[in-house]
Parts: structure tokens; C-alpha cells; sequence
């Protein structure tokens, strides 16, 4: 969505906390077990910690053209993210401080943001081969919603499902 100055993002079901960060948070404190066959299974995790804890988190990436992002997530479907996310979108296209806003629909398995938005057809491709977003009231919309059909199974995984969304976020122009 790099013509869009603001970007709303639904759809993000697969965020988790890790419950040993959940329970840190908690102050829950693990039992230890004291023998020495614990022990060095022990010293072994903590150093596995402490290399992963190394390699650092990932490297945010700019989105060339955008200045800010809103997230609209939740761990559970059905609670009305893409219904939020609409909603922010329209009411931060209303306002008078804003100059573009653009809506990712993140939800590779049920899209609803075409529906929601009352778009439809597939985006057309620019000549330096960008996906054109389709607009309504305003706002440049990306879907996957766009790209298969509504009634067509999509069983993607893991690295298929970032490369789409990957390709969503960042091969789109004006």
C-alpha cells in the first residue's frame, strides 16, 4: 500500500503470546528440579535461551510511502476486527488531518473486506508490475479477497500465507 499515507491492517488471527512470556509477565516463577540430570538439562536451555535471546528480534522494514500504521488483531475470529477496521478506515479518511488511507485485509482464509467495502474484480498491474489497489470512499483497499475466488478453497501454510500477505503489503502501487 505505498500510496497511502495511513494503513489499517485486519485480519491478523495467527499473533500469539507465548505462554513463558505470559507467565513472566505474571510473575510465575518456573519449579526447578535440583538433581544433576536436571541440572545440565538446565544449563543446556538457559544456553539455548541466551542464543536465541542473541540473534535479536526481526528487522522492521519500512512501507515506502507510509507514515503510520494501525493494527486491528485479536487471537479469536468472529469479534469484528474487519468490521473495526472499516470503521477506522472511514473515520480516519473523514478526518481533516489525513491525506490517504489505505485498508490491507490480512485474512488470507475469509476475506470480508471486498464485502464490506463493496469492491469487487481483481486489481490491475502497473507497468513496473505493482498491483493497483482498488478504492471506495476514498480508501485504497488490498485483499486477497481480490486475487482467488469467494467460493474457492485457499489451504495455504506458514510461509505461503507471509509471502502473500508479504506481496499484499509491499508490490502495490498507485
Amino acid at each position: 500500500m505505498a500510496a497511502a499515507r495511513g494503513l489499517v491492517v485486519t485480519g491478523l488471527n495467527a499473533l500469539r503470546v507465548g505462554t513463558c512470556l505470559q507467565g513472566a509477565r505474571r510473575g510465575c516463577v518456573p519449579a526447578r528440579c535440583y538433581s544433576s540430570a536436571a541440572g545440565s538439562h538446565e544449563d543446556k536451555l538457559k544456553s539455548r535461551q541466551a542464543e536465541m535471546m542473541a540473534r535479536g528480534l526481526p528487522k522492521q522494514k519500512p512501507i515506502p510511502g507510509v507514515k503510520h500504521v494501525v493494527v486491528v488483531a485479536s487471537g479469536k475470529g468472529g469479534v469484528g476486527k474487519s468490521t473495526t477496521a472499516v470503521n477506522l478506515a472511514l473515520g480516519l479518511a473523514a478526518s481533516d488531518h489525513v491525506k490517504a488511507v489505505g485498508l490491507l485485509d490480512a485474512d488470507v482464509y475469509g476475506p470480508s473486506i471486498p464485502r464490506m467495502m463493496n469492491l469487487k474484480g481483481n486489481p490491475e498491474v502497473s507497468d513496473r508490475n505493482l498491483m493497483i489497489p482498488l478504492v471506495n470512499y476514498g480508501i485504497q483497499c488490498m485483499s486477497m479477497g481480490f486475487l482467488v475466488e469467494e467460493t474457492a478453497p485457499v489451504v495455504w501454510r506458514g510461509l505461503m500465507v507471509m509471502s502473500a500477505i508479504e506481496r499484499l503489503l509491499r508490490q502495490v502501487g498507485q
